[in-house]
């Protein structure tokens, strides 16, 4: 009896949406992603029309360009996606290709490393509180919302993130 009732409830949250992780998308191709860090706002292209708009979280150092790694600062620039994690430790996520050779050179400049692993994910685990700008330097949004965008963006997708 308790592996039907079980069953039934599994069947339940997958019907209406609670296997996030699998959620599909056929709309317009996003053909770019708009941060803007000042006014904590992503934004999700198709040519010059926006598809959706998201509240989001940055680095613990918010303002300014990410120069090296641990300084909490989200990079400022164009960048793109370059590799998708389903099982990221905050929910889903897309990385993006920080450093570039510009970010590369101006760390070791000042002989540090550029540092890496710039994500746009979810928050994660929903009994962990988080304030604003948590990260180490990526975005973030709800997991609700990541669900969608994992769906919608692709590799290889522009990411134009500005101060």
């Amino acid at each position: 009896m308790r592996a039907l009732v079980a069953g039934l409830l599994l069947a339940l949250v997958m019907a209406f949406g609670g296997c996030s992780k699998s959620r599909t998308y056929d709309g317009p191709e996003v053909t770019r992603v708009v941060v803007l860090k000042e006014e904590r706002r992503m934004m999700l292209v198709h040519n010059d029309r926006i598809l959706s708009r998201h509240r989001i979280d940055l680095g613990f150092a918010p303002v300014g360009h990410k120069q090296w790694e641990g300084d909490g600062r989200t990079p400022e620039g164009r960048y793109f996606v370059n590799r998708r994690n389903p099982n990221s430790k905050f929910h889903l996520s897309l990385g993006l290709s920080y450093p570039n050779a510009r970010d590369a050179a101006a760390a070791r400049a000042n002989g540090k490393s550029p540092g890496g692993d710039i994500f746009i994910h979810g928050r994660g685990d929903p009994s962990k509180r988080r304030g604003t700008d948590w990260t180490e330097g990526c975005i973030s949004v709800s997991n609700r919302e990541m669900d969608l965008i994992y769906a919608m963006v692709r590799i290889g997708t522009p990411v134009d993130i500005y101060p």
